[in-house]
């Protein structure tokens, strides 16, 4: 068994106890900075259109890759022929990479020219930002590279795909990974050095869903004392007008 092999059997479950353990501490140790740190107070304008971008476009852009490594080409195929799987994962892919890489270069411009924003922009913030372009970026390259006739000579639903599945059913593929391009093995590296990160940055604040306000008691609202009398103004009938 090679050394790549070895590697891609073993750090992926290197990263995802990273991520669960760092997850959990981050959540019992430091949930006051469970957060964003929004910077909207700041600067609304550039933010109003990058992030709507970045977000909405990232969401494609997961949509798609779960569709790509989760979904068997088996039943794929089912759907739709091997060229219309590529041409609209080609496509959609390249207008949702895009989308995202321009959505967060807008961000990354407003923090840097922000007076406010960049001064309260962390070491912490720039490394995270730095992964997060590098792995839309390769993510990118691996679409389009897909579309010419040297990345057409490789379908990724082959090798990726069962690998990144064998790694939930603990029965590890590096092999098949090993067989893929090394455009993929880039963005995947780069992938799983970016959740390392995640749960130490404001990339946290993805794993919080306010599933609690659905179940929370109404809140009861009363007027303040204006009477001196100690009782809260509408608790008693009011008094007749003319």
């Amino acid at each position: 068994m090679s050394g790549w092999v070895i590697f891609w059997d073993v750090v992926p479950y290197v990263t995802l106890a990273v991520v669960a353990v760092g997850t959990w501490w981050r959540y019992r140790y430091d949930k006051f900075g469970w957060t964003t740190r929004s910077s909207q107070l700041y600067e609304s304008r550039l933010l109003r259109i990058g992030s709507p971008m970045f977000h909405f476009g990232i969401l494609v852009v997961i949509v798609g890759h779960i569709i790509g490594l989760v979904i068997p080409e088996s039943w794929t195929n089912l759907i739709m022929s091997d060229h219309v799987y590529h041409v609209q994962a080609m496509v959609l892919g390249a207008i949702a990479g895009i989308t995202t890489l321009g959505g967060i270069a807008l961000l990354v411009y407003r923090r840097r020219t922000t007076g406010p924003v960049f001064l309260a922009t962390t070491v912490n913030d720039k490394a995270m930002y730095a992964v997060l372009v590098l792995a839309i970026v390769a993510g990118l390259a691996c679409t389009l590279i897909g579309a010419t006739p040297v990345g057409a000579d490789h379908d990724y639903r082959e090798s990726v795909s069962p690998w990144f599945r064998s790694i939930w059913i603990l029965q590890p593929r590096g092999d098949l990974m090993v067989q893929a391009p090394l455009w993929f093995h880039i963005h995947v590296m780069i992938a799983m050095v970016l959740f390392c990160l995640w749960p130490f940055t404001r990339l946290v604040h993805v794993f919080s869903a306010p599933i609690a306000y659905l179940f929370r008691p109404y809140i009861v609202y009363r007027s303040r004392d204006v009477s001196g009398k100690g009782e809260l103004v509408g608790s008693h009938p009011p008094r007749r007008g003319w």
